[in-house]
């Protein structure tokens, strides 16, 4: 194996283990509340919750759509990302390895999705003017953000080239 793929191949775990922590760990807390005349400061609402609970919430909710592209974009599409990629690193002399990667480029791009939204809905609280809203990120956040970028940078290095075949003996 050559050493890139030694490389792509300690990414690709390293973005693994921050998997599991980004889809159970809270992402975001998001906190709504209104000030009053003679009351003060009232909470109204508040909500912390990991990407799980928020696919579970949604489908209790019967938010089945939401809570379908969540699933697919932001579990089952880093899974089978990772899988796909252990599968190229760990047997070159599959012959689908081409077709694979260039699949995993393809899906790799949606696991990101999650991440720009919700940096998109946080400089959207951070810039708006009205302080009774508020959010707070999370280490499940942090988490998920590190396997996204992990898996990108170990999909980019992975080396397919016919190398590793050439100190194979001939049949």
């Amino acid at each position: 194996m050559s050493i890139r793929n030694w490389i792509a191949l300690a990414l690709i775990i390293a973005s693994f283990v921050c998997l599991y922590p980004g889809l159970v760990n809270n992402m975001m807390t998001l906190k709504v509340g209104a000030q009053l005349p003679l009351l003060g400061n009232i909470e109204l609402y508040e909500a912390t919750q990991s990407i799980l609970e928020t696919i579970d919430n949604l489908f209790k909710e019967k938010n089945y759509l939401v809570a379908w592209l969540i699933l697919l974009f932001s579990v089952v599409v880093p899974l089978l990302k990772t899988i796909m990629l252990l599968v190229v690193i760990l047997l070159p002399k599959l012959s689908s390895r081409f077709g694979m990667i260039t699949f995993v480029s393809a899906i790799g791009k949606w696991s990101m999705a999650d991440v720009f939204v919700v940096s998109i809905f946080m400089a959207y609280l951070a810039t708006a003017s009205n302080q009774a809203v508020s959010a707070t990120l999370h280490s499940g956040y942090y988490y998920f953000s590190a396997y996204c970028v992990l898996s990108i940078f170990g999909t980019q290095i992975i080396d397919l080239s016919k190398s590793d075949h050439a100190k194979d003996p001939a049949p």
